[in-house]
């Protein structure tokens, strides 16, 4: 996807003393980066990342232990501390690091500037995940943007600002499964389109037991009562008979998955889909009454 200049321009169209900006400007009589004492600099309460692996902080601190810190870090004033904007990574290294000081900008901004400028990086740096994202962007939206707005500050279509938007319907759990990899955005997506919290909780439960591709999920959510009907050409034409049809919807809420019956009544054949060893496992156990 190709992203606009925003964020082509870099952080540096964004952090006063490196280029001028509407919403930051910088503390007077500060030139450049100046020397901070680490101690003395808090964490941003609106960081956008929730995540921190402990093993790449590690590494960093060993790179600045090498080289020193390459590019400062920003901050605000904060009373007679300082309050993280952007570069907290290299803040928590440089702590690990035993070093006294960071180099730093010092600058003023208003709550939104600080909270666009943190996400403006890590979109940059695409560190975050898509939870992280979700979060950050409904922060932004609390704070008075719309979500055309926002897409257009971080570089991205509003239908990728909502999408993201509606990963935070998902509960804790399902959320914290994307944070760590175990299922993805696509995945999510599947899951978003099944209303009932057990079905959809069932659903994922199948998707991280049998590790199903996007494609058995939004299958699979189809069987389940999924709230928005896949396109037509993918959608199995009902049965020509009522009854049949009642047959059919019953077997797909039984069994959790996609059923077709071809023929009549009088004659004809039953189709069970199954996605991986333990789902046809599942399904037999059902139909030998075992589950």
């Amino acid at each position: 996807m190709s992203r606009p200049s925003a964020l082509g321009r870099g952080l540096g169209a964004l952090i006063p003393g490196v280029a001028s900006t509407a919403t930051a400007e910088t503390v007077p009589g500060e030139t450049g980066p100046r020397a901070i004492p680490v101690d003395a600099i808090d964490p941003n309460p609106e960081q956008p990342r929730r995540v921190f692996d402990p093993e790449q902080i590690r590494s960093l601190a060993d790179s600045i232990r090498r080289h020193g810190v390459l590019q400062p870090v920003v901050v605000r004033q904060a009373g007679e501390r300082y309050e993280l904007v952007v570069g907290e990574r290299r803040w928590r290294a440089s702590r690990e690091a035993g070093l006294a000081t960071l180099p730093a900008i010092v600058a003023d901004f208003a709550d939104r500037a600080r909270l666009e400028l943190a996400l403006v990086e890590n979109v940059q740096r695409r560190d975050l995940n898509p939870i992280e994202l979700a979060y950050a962007f409904r922060a932004l939206g609390e704070a008075g943007a719309t979500q055309e707005e926002i897409g257009q500050r971080v570089g991205l279509d509003r239908s990728t600002i909502a999408n993201h938007l509606r990963l935070l319907d998902l509960s804790n759990e399902m959320q914290a499964d994307i944070e760590t990899g175990r299922i993805t955005a696509g995945h999510a997506k599947a899951l978003l389109q099944v209303a009932n919290p057990e079905r959809r909780r069932h659903l994922r439960d199948r998707i991280v037991s049998g590790s199903l591709s996007v494609r058995a999920s939004e299958e699979l959510a189809q069987a389940s009562g999924a709230t928005r009907p896949r396109k037509a050409a993918t959608t199995p034409r009902p049965a020509s008979d009522p009854n049949l049809q009642r047959l059919i919807d019953g077997l797909r809420q039984r069994l959790q998955t996609r059923v077709r019956i071809q023929g009549q009544a009088a004659r004809g054949r039953i189709e069970i889909e199954y996605f991986g060893a333990d789902d046809l496992q599942r399904l037999v156990g059902i139909l030998l009454g075992d589950a």
